[in-house]
């Protein structure tokens, strides 16, 4: 019978280390795969994040009313108030959700823990007796993750042309022309800074000026 040789123990040991080689190979490669799907797919929902805030920003703005919500000490009309953490402006909701009639929303960059913000808004319904707005429901988050940010606002001068940019809107019985909103994210996903017009006649708080004082005579009286 002939002599069968088998492996030694040497061979035994190389092949091993071999295939470790081998197989840490196969996981690196597989991890790195995971890892880039998950950073994609974080990304991904990120931006889904940043799109919605701003579809729904530059949306409302673009159907903001000229109805006041409030009045000054002077007993002029609120129609906008902005600076630059927080703006109010009365429009209609999306949707069926319009069908409840214009609101007031409170968009606002809120503190968030560990030096964080958050961007949301708050809605009120109108009273039709012209009292104070009544908040609806909890707040609604529409982006986290938020460095720093700040809102400015533009208008048009007495002549018609646009303005410099503000970071408080003074002139609360008319609305700005332009509403921007500058967020500095956490994250690989920036949010591109949203100027939204405001697609409707300045000069026409006039009407809600007096339909806002009309209101409040027939309440008091």
């Amino acid at each position: 019978m002939r002599h069968v040789r088998g492996f030694s123990l040497m061979e035994v040991l190389a092949a091993l280390a071999l295939l470790t080689i081998v197989l840490l190979g196969v996981y690196s490669g597989i991890s790195t795969a995971t890892r880039i799907v998950r950073s994609g797919s974080t990304a991904i929902e990120r931006m889904d994040e940043i799109r919605s805030a701003q579809t729904y920003l530059r949306g409302e703005l673009a159907q903001a009313l000229v109805i006041p919500f409030g009045q000054n000490d002077d007993g002029d009309p609120l129609v906008f108030a902005g600076d630059d953490r927080s703006f109010r402006f009365v429009a209609p909701m999306p949707g069926y959700l319009s069908r409840l009639g214009p609101q007031l929303h409170t968009v606002s960059l809120v503190d968030d823990g560990q030096a964080g913000l958050r961007l949301e808004v708050v809605l009120a319904m109108l009273p039709p007796d012209g009292g104070e707005p009544q908040p609806v429901g909890e707040p609604e988050v529409l982006l986290r993750g938020i460095r720093k940010g700040a809102f400015a606002y533009r208008g048009l001068d007495d002549q018609g042309k646009p303005g410099d940019w503000q970071e408080q809107w003074t002139d609360n019985r008319r609305t700005p022309s332009l509403v921007r909103v500058q967020l500095e994210t956490e994250g690989n996903v920036a949010f591109p800074a949203l100027v939204a017009p405001l697609r409707i006649d300045a000069s026409a708080s006039r009407n809600g000026f007096t339909l806002y004082r009309s209101t409040r005579k027939a309440v008091q009286r």
